[in-house]
């Protein structure tokens, strides 16, 4: 199988997760952030993740993909936990305020997908239309950090174990991970200790790289 992403992309990041927790070999192959045309062929739109089956078909969605792969490959499903409706709630509250963080910063990291400036241009100017110009967002870097860390704390107590959320696998991790993941490259927020825990423990399990190195 091979798995189409973009490595700052939070929904490729759920498709990610299920091969690493399940250890299961997938090729990974990231486009360009500009490159509309081979999506498009793949499934008639500019959409990550995307999922090439062995028979040569291929499925976007990445709940869809995660639950593919975990009801069949691997042996028996993993995400077999309980889901916490304050976890789901707290995932809300920090994606407003995520995106204004961390895109700014994605094409400061060094990934596969802005490797051209033709890439980092396309990426700047549809993001822009949505979150207004990048300089503006990271002058609000003080005030948005003061805004997640209040929501990380809310979030600690929730985090029952460093190997699962709710203590068991579940789809709590594959939805909540994804979004403290890529938090991981604002320099300057601090993860309460359970969060930083977590973050470590799922990041090696499933397979998915932390930005604390490359933060900016």
């Amino acid at each position: 199988m091979k798995l189409y992403i973009y490595e700052h992309c939070p929904f490729c990041v759920r498709a990610r997760m299920i091969f690493g927790l399940k250890n299961i070999p997938v090729e990974q192959q990231v486009f360009l952030s500009d490159d509309a045309k081979s999506p498009e062929s793949m499934i008639g739109e500019k959409m990550v993740p995307i999922l090439q089956k062995e028979d040569g078909s291929y499925m976007p969605e990445s709940l869809d993909i995660v639950a593919y792969v975990d009801s069949n490959y691997g042996g028996s499903a993993i995400l077999i936990g309980p889901k916490n409706p304050k976890i789901a709630e707290l995932i809300r509250q920090l994606q407003q305020y995520d995106y204004k963080l961390e895109c700014p910063r994605y094409i400061k990291l060094g990934l596969a997908e802005f490797a051209t400036q033709a890439a980092i241009d396309n990426f700047v100017t549809n993001k822009s239309k949505k979150l207004g110009a990048f300089d503006d967002c990271l002058a609000q870097t003080d005030s948005l950090i003061a805004k997640v860390s209040d929501l990380l704390n809310q979030l600690e107590p929730l985090v029952m174990s460093s190997n699962a959320c709710n203590g068991t696998l579940s789809w709590d991790d594959i939805c909540l991970f994804p979004i403290l993941r890529n938090l991981t490259c604002v320099k300057g927020l601090k993860f309460p200790a359970k969060i930083k825990d977590y973050l470590q423990s799922m990041s090696e399990k499933s397979k998915v790289d932390l930005f604390f190195d490359k933060a900016v």
